[in-house]
């Protein structure tokens, strides 16, 4: 690790965010970044022009500007596993050769979507999708922002192993007009696999003649779904270097582009493109996933932030803040460095959050007043997703603007209780109008940001292996046999007797 530049970077001096703004009247345009219909403001955040050119030297010592165009050219960047990292592929932007496959598979799969717009499965009116991860969490959020007005398909995404979770899709559904969609990249996943067999047999007992006939598989294992029964139309191939949580470009996104309608899924692309190529080309100073991540290890290492706070002042942007966990946690929540040594620094932040104005309801009191400080990012649309009078969506957008506000002025009071310390800061992500082309970039945006974050620190974003061993101790509980310690020895016996 390039020490005497982080040195550089820990050693910064620390001024208050009213300072700041005293002190230079430039401050706004210096940390805001327009892009693909996205607004950035970093203002009320502690970087400064020092802080950016620190952060920009441990970007050279670290080789930012080579990963990424290893990253970009199809190179293997994925150290632990062997592997290129190739979802910008999906979205145009990549090796030529990497490309020309991803096109090749969204025109087999925008193939199958018109097979079924055509009726070749027979009337199909319900989109039952089961998968987990990368697998459910992407196309979840996509559906859920973007497919609130569309009429096309009715659908259900469900990831937990829970019956509760199946029962629910099956109460509303027709399973005579039902397409199954099992998404899994190995196609073993256990409870994705187990959620499959009960859609079938939920098909068979209400008497569904060919169930296997109305599913489709997405998958990175084609052989492994042909063996199981899925027929080989019907089959929808990823590569090997598309990672779960970075996947929804892929055949992944199918039940998107199935319910929005390709023109839909197109744009998405696009949007993520024109992300793409300002990650590439742009200078840092004015890189929009730079600066955020600059911020982000501004924080967690410089004042020892432990968490950092999303929180969507759009109810259509409900399910962005899981799908950051899982894309901020899975990829830096590491302990070592890519060559396997110990990392020695705090790693990812714990990423959470959740949708505004509920959550000032909530939590807000620890973000103003509490002892923990919590870098808040609001995320907004200028355009709003209701036809109600204009007095909803002006003071929905207010009250994220005077949280921001709040957050960094504070108030004092000689009653502690009622004193507000000030200098907590934010950031604010402002989309023109959360469309399918701002949504891409928006989310294109946050995997860049993932990217920057690990290759400051040193680490192989691309890896997961964190999430294996509770895996593989559940699976030899469920097969019987394995001893653990007391605790879940008796927490079992208690279960099942």
């Amino acid at each position: 690790m390039p020490n005497a530049d982080w040195n550089a970077v820990q050693a910064l001096p620390t001024k208050t965010l009213t300072e700041l703004f005293a002190e230079d009247s430039g401050r706004l345009a210096k940390f805001s970044v327009d892009v693909a219909g996205l607004h950035f403001d970093w203002s009320k955040t502690h970087l400064t022009e020092d802080a950016v050119t620190a952060f920009a030297s441990l970007a050279q010592a670290q080789d930012l500007a080579g990963k990424r165009e290893a990253l970009f050219g199809g190179e293997i960047v994925n150290v632990t596993e062997g592997r290129a990292v190739e979802h910008t592929a999906e979205r145009g932007e990549g090796a030529v050769e990497s490309v020309a496959k991803a096109r090749a598979l969204h025109a087999r799969m925008r193939s199958l979507i018109d097979a079924i717009e055509g009726e070749a499965l027979g009337p199909i009116r319900h989109v039952l999708h089961v998968g987990i991860g990368g697998s459910a969490l992407g196309p979840d959020l996509l559906v859920d922002a973007l497919g609130r007005d569309a009429d096309r398909y009715d659908v259900a995404i469900v990831a937990n192993v829970d019956g509760v979770a199946l029962e629910d899709a099956f109460r509303r559904f027709d399973p005579d007009a039902t397409l199954l969609v099992i998404a899994s990249k190995t196609f073993t996943t256990t409870e994705t696999m187990l959620n499959a067999q009960s859609v079938l047999q939920w098909m068979t007992e209400h008497g569904v003649a060919d169930p296997y006939g109305k599913v489709v598989a997405l998958t990175a294992a084609p052989d492994k779904a042909l063996e199981w029964g899925v027929d080989e139309t019907r089959i929808l191939p990823f590569g090997e270097s598309i990672g779960g949580r970075y996947s929804l470009w892929s055949s992944i996104g199918f039940p998107a582009a199935l319910a929005l309608g390709w023109d839909c899924f197109e744009e998405l692309l696009e949007g993520a493109a024109e992300m793409d190529r300002h990650f590439r080309l742009t200078a840092l100073h004015e890189n929009a996933p730079a600066l955020a991540a600059f911020a982000d290890l501004y924080y967690t290492q410089v004042r020892h932030a432990e968490t950092r706070a999303t929180f969507a002042y759009d109810q259509r942007l409900k399910l962005l803040p899981p799908y950051l966990q899982q894309l901020e946690m899975e990829s830096n929540g590491k302990s070592v460095t890519a060559d396997g040594s110990l990392l020695g620094r705090p790693s990812a932040a714990i990423t959470w959050g959740g949708v505004g104005t509920e959550a000032q309801h909530a939590v807000f009191q620890l973000l103003h007043q509490g002892t923990h400080l919590v870098p808040v990012e609001f995320v907004a649309s200028i355009e709003p997703g209701d036809t109600l009078s204009e007095d909803h969506h002006r003071q929905l957008l207010l009250n994220a603007f005077a949280q921001g506000a709040a957050l960094m002025a504070g108030k004092h009071n000689d009653d502690g209780a009622r004193n507000y310390a000030g200098d907590r800061p934010s950031s604010t992500i402002l989309l023109d109008d959360l469309d399918a082309r701002s949504l891409g970039a928006l989310i294109a945006f946050y995997e860049h940001r993932v990217f920057v974050n690990g290759v400051l620190l040193g680490i192989n974003s691309f890896d997961q292996f964190g999430v294996e061993l509770g895996k593989e101790m559940a699976k030899a509980a469920v097969e019987g046999g394995q001893q653990f310690d007391a605790s879940t020895d008796d927490l079992i016996k208690r279960a099942f007797g």
